[in-house]
């Protein structure tokens, strides 16, 4: 099981502290997040979650999700974790909407996130290095297929991607259609 022993921004006791990650995710925490999707026209990567991850491996996800470190703005982080996941670089990441969610994420984990959402558009040539302990294979998938194929095999997908594309799917993507 893979694990990072980073603290992240999270609130106790009404004020944002640093709290080791997985301390948040067992105690159900309230916590800052950063989602990516890299966009190419109206498709977006999604990945495969690595087996070894400490939760949700193997289910799909989205481009990116991490958490900042305590300190790190979101922006930053957001280019970090794609050069760390997939080698992705110099892509002009745009802020997305705000969201915040809470899922059981199985294991006696929670994800109560506050999540900033950045979405970048990508050339057609756009290089992908997957790290093999973060992903273990990516696609890149028509949005409102996507969305739909969500609602048909939601035990494929995280319980975050299954909430954005359902919940907040024009928000970040903007008016979608299948054509």
């Amino acid at each position: 099981m893979q694990t990072e022993e980073i603290l992240i921004p999270a609130w106790v006791d009404g004020r944002l502290q640093p709290v080791e990650k997985l301390d948040a995710h067992l105690r159900g925490l309230r916590h800052q997040a950063v989602s990516i999707f890299v966009t190419r026209g109206r498709e977006t990567l999604i990945q495969r979650r690595a087996a070894g991850k400490y939760h949700t491996p193997g289910l799909w996800a989205n481009t990116c999700c991490t958490h900042p470190a305590w300190n790190e703005d979101g922006l930053t982080c957001a280019h970090r974790r794609l050069r760390e996941e997939l080698g992705m670089s110099g892509l002009e990441l745009r802020r997305g909407p705000g969201i915040e969610y809470r899922a059981d994420v199985g294991g006696g984990l929670i994800e109560h996130e506050v999540v900033e959402v950045f979405v970048a558009e990508a050339p057609h040539d756009v290089a992908v290095t997957l790290n093999p302990e973060e992903v273990s294979e990516v696609q890149w998938v028509n949005v409102a297929e996507l969305a739909e194929e969500t609602r048909r095999t939601p035990d494929i997908f995280t319980p975050w991607v299954r909430i954005y594309l359902q919940d907040h799917l024009e928000a970040i993507f903007g008016p979608v259609d299948a054509a």
